[in-house]
């Protein structure tokens, strides 16, 4: 069974940082990306930052995000600075794999980030 455990997140002040990380599980032959979503209650969920061959970033995080691998590890990162209150959202790592037979999209559980004064 192939799963991602998510680790990091919790609540900041305004202009604080924090970090995210994401470790991948299982039988995999090969991860194509790992990648960071996050959701506010009644809103969609949009795609912060991709790791995929290259990275790229929600216009609204940019510079202040840095997504980074660690493929002996299996993991991703998510370093947020200058954190804003409108990115408070539950923080789902998500990732593309590939197993025996099939590519499979698989979820974390998500984290939750508030930043608040």
């Amino acid at each position: 069974q192939v799963q991602l455990v998510e680790s990091g997140g919790g609540s900041v002040q305004p202009g604080r940082s924090l970090g995210l990380s994401c470790a991948a599980s299982g039988n995999m032959l090969r991860i194509y990306s790992m990648n960071w979503y996050r959701q506010v209650p009644g809103k969609q969920r949009e795609l912060v930052a991709y790791s995929g061959g290259y990275t790229k970033y929600a216009d609204s995080v940019k510079g202040r995000f840095t997504i980074s691998r660690d493929d002996t590890k299996h993991t991703v990162y998510l370093q947020m600075n200058d954190l804003k209150p409108e990115d408070t959202a539950i923080y789902f790592c998500h990732a593309i794999v590939e197993l025996e037979d099939v590519n499979l999209e698989i979820w974390g559980r998500g984290t939750q980030v508030t930043v608040s004064s």
